[in-house]
């Protein structure tokens, strides 16, 4: 059995597609694309796909994360191409690679997130950054299925920062952007978490709600502060491992006569 671990992206209108629509139109490109799947046991046998921390229905996202399990193997770039071309436009994949190691949940461990604040000034954005960093802690509460549930989130951002907006032309609005990168702890600390936090210290609250997009996501190196590609362990096995037993049939095997 062959496993397959898929990037894939929510852009768009896409980024408020739940994670059960992806999942049904995941499984109908798996149809349409006539993937050897692999199937679980039981009376009622389902295509083996694992789903790893899919980022919040209504964010965007340019790093999501899966891994299927095929009956017979196939090249991962063919079966990235066919796949894309069965998905819908905005939820896109982008890369796969066969999974030669252990663990693809155990290393995303943080997320790399952008937040788009419409209507507000940057010099204001800048302040409530400054706030937040300089407080122990932040408090917000937030509804859960078991009611309404107080945490920190200041302990769960490792980074947090105002930049510039993207483009050479100024824009004819206010408009700020944060980069945000948040350990994944638990209770999980999400991007919206993080307004609320700011909004408490120091009354940011943006006329109209955030686009909020996920740029990365994988294992937080404290040395660097930065979020690595989870994919690398496994493109590094890949690119180290020794031939195949075909592989290394084929090149011993004696040439034909010459015609």
């Amino acid at each position: 059995m062959q496993r397959i671990r898929l990037r894939y992206t929510k852009r768009g209108r896409l980024r408020f597609t739940s994670h059960r629509d992806f999942q049904r139109a995941f499984e109908r490109a798996l149809r349409r694309s006539e993937v050897p799947m692999a199937y679980s046991a039981g009376f009622t046998p389902h295509p083996r796909v694992s789903y790893a921390n899919a980022a919040p229905t209504g964010t965007g996202s340019e790093a999501e994360y899966l891994e299927i399990a095929l009956a017979e193997s196939r090249d991962p770039a063919v079966l990235r191409k066919l796949l894309d071309d069965s998905m819908p436009v905005g939820l896109d994949i982008i890369d796969a690679v066969e999974a030669r190691t252990s663990g693809l949940a155990d290393r995303l461990t943080a997320s790399v997130w952008e937040l788009r604040l419409d209507g507000v000034e940057p010099a204001d954005a800048e302040r409530a950054v400054e706030a937040f960093l300089a407080a122990e802690a932040v408090e917000v509460q937030r509804r859960t299925k078991n009611g309404m549930r107080t945490f920190d989130t200041r302990g769960a951002v490792v980074a947090l920062e105002a930049v510039a907006a993207a483009g050479d032309r100024p824009l004819d609005h206010a408009c700020a952007i944060l980069r945000l990168v948040v350990r994944h702890l638990t209770p999980a600390v999400r991007p919206d978490d993080v307004l609320s936090g700011l909004r408490a210290v120091a009354d940011l609250t943006p006329p109209v709600p955030a686009a909020v997009t996920r740029l990365a996501q994988g294992l937080f190196d404290e040395e660097s502060g930065t979020v690595t590609d989870p994919l690398a362990p496994d493109r590094e096995a890949v690119a180290t491992a020794p031939p195949t037993a075909a592989a290394t049939a084929d090149a011993k095997a004696p040439e034909g006569p010459a015609a």
